[in-house]
């Protein structure tokens, strides 16, 4: 595959898993293509023009042709600067990598992360959070990250990639995508009625057995195993945890359970405050199995995979 084949599929399945709809995705993508034309001819010079094609910022190529033939990749949750010279250093001992694929974003992707945040919005929207509310509790979320990832070193790892020579991308909306619209489906079919069920569904798949053996497996942080989980509330997307006024405003609407990836401890007290049982299934597991559903696709279009940084290859 190309370079270019690998990014377009990657967008692609994150469409087709997008928790909005496809439709709906489609018309944000036309609402911005509008909003481009709008623009004035300097605002344009700095636009991101994959924005037009990609609604997920925190998913770019940053550095390779984008014609080039991929056939190894070293794909890692966080690829940092360790784990660009681990590329190079497998090189070296005659593994030649041509691709660099992190799950969390890097340069742009980390920069522009809050855009990604409005897809919460939708989300909230069709859980039962009239879409007003919703986008008010969101926009000081939304600021306050977009503030928080300004003063961070948003290229160092892109730079080490650059010098070395790899093709560096990020693939983070979409495989979280993958992993939400998988796992909704999975409870879905399994139809856990209480908390503790739906912690050992969760077990049953294999990246969560693997984080369980280290102790890191799916946990209950709010609630208890015998209480009743009602509807549940998969929130694996939309680039990083929400505001956490959403629970006041979800108390009213029939979900009983969340099962994220991670929660704070503000938005912990806001979930107990408002009687909603939360369920940490686990970072590195879920991240990994939103990423196996992509990289599964990659092995089948011939492109050999090594696992590194925190992912729990499995295939499927």
């Amino acid at each position: 595959m190309k370079l270019k084949e690998i990014y377009e599929l990657a967008v692609k399945m994150g469409m087709e898993s997008d928790p909005r709809g496809k439709e709906q995705v489609l018309k944000a993508l036309e609402k911005e293509k509008k909003r481009y034309e709008k623009l004035s001819e300097k605002e344009k010079e700095e636009y991101d023009l994959e924005n037009l094609t990609n609604p997920y910022s925190d998913t770019r190529v940053y550095l390779g042709d984008l014609e080039q033939e991929i056939h190894t990749a070293l794909v890692g949750i966080d690829m940092e600067v360790g784990e660009v010279l681990l590329a190079d250093r497998l090189t070296e001992k005659g593994t030649k990598i041509d691709l660099i694929i992190t799950h969390h974003p890097e340069g742009s992707g980390i920069a522009k992360l809050y855009e990604v945040m409005h897809l919460q919005e939708d989300i909230l929207h069709q859980l039962g959070v009239p879409i007003n509310v919703a986008e008010g509790i969101m926009a000081p979320r939304i600021g306050e990250v977009k503030r928080g990832l300004m003063p961070l070193n948003h290229n160092r790892a892109i730079d080490a990639a650059k010098l070395l020579g790899f093709a560096f991308m990020s693939v983070h909306t979409p495989a979280d995508n993958l992993v939400t619209t998988y796992l909704t489906n999975y409870f879905n079919e399994k139809k856990p009625e209480t908390v503790g069920e739906v912690v050992d569904f969760l077990k049953e798949l294999p990246e969560y057995k693997e984080a369980t053996k280290i102790g890191a497996g799916p946990t209950i942080v709010v609630g208890a195993p015998e209480r009743r989980c009602g509807k549940i509330f998969v929130d694996m997307t939309g680039g990083t945890s929400g505001s956490d006024e959403m629970f006041a405003k979800l108390s009213t609407t029939d979900v009983g359970t969340i099962v994220t990836m991670h929660i704070s401890e503000k938005h912990k007290k806001e979930a107990e405050k408002h009687n909603i049982n939360v369920v940490v299934a686990g970072h590195m597991a879920s991240d990994s199995l939103g990423m196996n559903l992509w990289l599964d696709k990659l092995e089948e279009n011939g492109i050999k995979v090594i696992a590194t940084s925190g992912l729990i290859r499995v295939k499927r």
